[in-house]
């Protein structure tokens, strides 16, 4: 009778496991298919495009972590690397984006640092950003 009564409950426990396990599975999965990368492409304002990079070099990669954005990658144009930065950044989510940039125009750090980088300044003069989702295909998701 105890001996049924264990297996019983080591039976029950087990499904208890395995739903939970397939839970969280489809959590995860659900979350990955919802990560969404950045697009982002800078045009220097004349003659300012070292005082952006350094700006990126120097202050934004530690504020975009702090922050929760997953840089992925920085290039500047092979045809134009006086003018155009480009870049790659992940988020978990599109509502993470939101939330995480906010989050960095609003930190006193980074308003400090606009203010001491654009002294000479904007650094730039234009911004475009693009959302991306992974395929189904991709080696990167």
């Amino acid at each position: 009778m105890l001996r049924n009564h264990i297996i019983t409950v080591c039976l029950a426990t087990a499904a208890f496991v395995a739903v939970l396990y397939v839970d969280d599975r489809a959590v995860a999965q659900a979350n990955a298919k919802a990560r969404v990368f950045e697009l982002r492409t800078y045009t220097a304002a004349d003659g300012r495009m070292e005082a952006l990079l350094d700006r990126f070099r120097n202050h934004s990669m530690g504020l975009l972590k702090k922050h929760g954005i997953e840089s992925i990658a920085y290039w500047v144009a092979v045809d134009d690397p006086q003018t155009t930065l480009v870049y790659i950044v992940a988020h978990p989510n599109r509502e993470a984006a939101a939330k995480s940039w906010k989050e960095f125009g609003d930190d006193p750090e980074w308003k400090a640092v606009v203010q001491e980088t654009q002294k000479e300044g904007a650094l730039t003069k234009k911004i475009d950003r693009l959302f991306l989702e992974a395929t189904d295909f991709s080696p990167m998701k």
